[in-house]
């Protein structure tokens, strides 16, 4: 193998990668050295072991994921001056949203976090601040708790169950791999219908 300059970041993304194809329980040293094309030993010049790294995996979801923003800027402005509806605004934030994560490296970090909040406390918080930052830019929009509160877990069911297809059309589509998610088109049915259940609620709530 030809020596390379592995930065931290690259190996992160490899275990994720990893993590993504055979679980991040099953997913060893060897394994992220060999997708890497290093040797295992390189590894330790970044890690002191494998829970450090999956430990500087969590932390690099943490602070990535915890960038994403669900409402614009724009948007909130749009709304303000009455240029879009509510109803409108919020599919089209829900379009844009499932789009940032239907991309990599998101869309891996989003099914690594969402599988080890069943088993990591860090990871469990990632996904309750995902939740929290939803549902306070909904509240920008909606100052109603309630609505709110239910949009943000419609918003984020269809999203699981987005994620959940998208993950499905790899396996079946074993030729791409994780790696080539933008050549697989997208499922826009599951986009679209997200946007219509949130358009149902909140004209059933007006």
């Amino acid at each position: 193998m030809s020596k390379k300059n592995i930065s931290q970041e690259k190996i992160i993304q490899a275990f994720l990668s990893s993590a993504f194809e055979r679980s991040a329980g099953a997913t060893s040293l060897q394994d992220v050295a060999a997708s890497l094309e290093i040797k295992k030993a390189s590894l330790y010049n970044h890690f002191e072991s494998r829970d450090a790294m999956y430990d500087a995996t969590i932390n690099y979801c943490h602070k990535e994921i915890g960038q994403v923003e669900f409402l614009t800027q724009k948007m909130q402005e749009s709304v303000a001056a009455g240029k879009t509806a509510i109803p409108a605004a919020i599919k089209k934030l829900i379009a844009r949203y499932f789009a940032l994560f239907d991309s990599e490296p998101l869309f891996k970090m989003y099914v690594f976090v969402h599988t080890e909040q069943y088993f990591n406390v860090a990871a469990l918080k990632i996904v309750q601040e995902q939740i929290e930052k939803i549902n306070e830019d909904i509240k920008k929009l909606i100052p109603v708790k309630e609505t709110a509160a239910i949009l943000t877990s419609l918003i984020l069911q269809q999203l699981d169950a987005y994620i959940a297809v998208r993950k499905e059309t790899i396996r079946q589509n074993p030729e791409t791999g994780a790696g080539s998610l933008f050549e697989l088109p997208s499922d826009n049915n599951i986009i679209n219908k997200a946007g219509k259940l949130a358009e149902a609620y909140l004209a059933n709530v007006q």
